[in-house]
């Protein structure tokens, strides 16, 4: 907790609004996304989701996985504690949701499903989209199941499955993801494999989004491999997550945002 909080504090320092963004991508990303406060009817769904899951008192047999998806440990959790502490934040969920709605994205990945809070504001913001969400717990994915179709979010494929397994068993270069979303594993080493064995999924105009990348101190070097990589031109860090682009007509530029 005292490495986040200094974290924190170090990145309240450091970062920016729109106002002094001169790149016309990212300006327009914040001013029309990120910084939207209109009123969305979607915005009532995705409280509904959660107010849903808080309601839940029942208890499930919720499984983590270690270190390379190797390690896992079993324990009884209450429904409504895990959409209350492992959950995506209400806040992060409508900003999931424009995000995805901005970019329209035909096909996403998202690497850890839990009780599906961040995979209903992906489908919310694109019921077009192909959707695949990967979890390793076979009960959190089938609560996760039946809550979304009840809000007929009908375009997604769930994976129950390791991630290392899926990741290393698909054809993955002959996939195309123009969304990931990266919520499944706050290790390092686990991460950069991820990331790796994803990069032949990418396009021009591929948006990857990491979370909690100021986790731990791996976490935040984990964050500097990946903006120094060669493929990676511009990235967002919001503090809570990274966003990651490959678009090759943009300078190499790093930005630190208040969202």
């Amino acid at each position: 907790m005292l490495f986040q909080i200094k974290s924190y504090l170090k990145f309240l320092w450091h970062s920016k609004n729109e106002h002094a963004v001169h790149s016309p991508f990212v300006f327009n990303l914040l001013t029309k996304c990120f910084y939207d406060r209109k009123p969305k009817p979607e915005y009532s769904i995705l409280r509904e989701y959660r107010n849903s899951l808080l309601r839940n008192k029942n208890y499930v047999e919720v499984t983590d996985f270690g270190a390379g998806s190797k390690v896992f440990k079993s324990n009884k959790r209450q429904i409504a504690q895990i959409a209350q502490t492992a959950g995506i934040s209400p806040k992060r969920a409508k900003l999931l949701f424009r995000i995805t709605k901005y970019f329209q994205p035909d096909t996403i990945l998202e690497i850890g499903t839990s009780l599906g809070l961040a995979t209903s504001a992906h489908s919310l913001g694109n019921q077009n989209a192909k959707i695949t969400t990967l979890e390793g717990c076979h009960e959190t994915a089938a609560i996760a199941k039946n809550q979304l179709q009840k809000i007929n979010c009908n375009n997604i494929e769930f994976q129950v499955t390791e991630f290392d397994n899926y990741l290393h068993s698909e054809n993955l270069k002959s996939k195309i993801f123009n969304l990931i979303y990266f919520d499944g594993n706050h290790q390092k080493q686990a991460t950069l494999d991820y990331f790796e064995l994803l990069l032949p999924t990418i396009t021009n105009d591929s948006v990857w989004i990491l979370d909690d990348i100021h986790w731990s101190a791996e976490m935040e070097e984990v964050w500097e491999i990946i903006k120094k990589h060669p493929k990676v031109t511009v990235t967002i860090d919001t503090f809570q997550w990274g966003l990651v682009f490959f678009r090759r007509e943009q300078p190499k530029e790093h930005f630190i945002i208040r969202a």
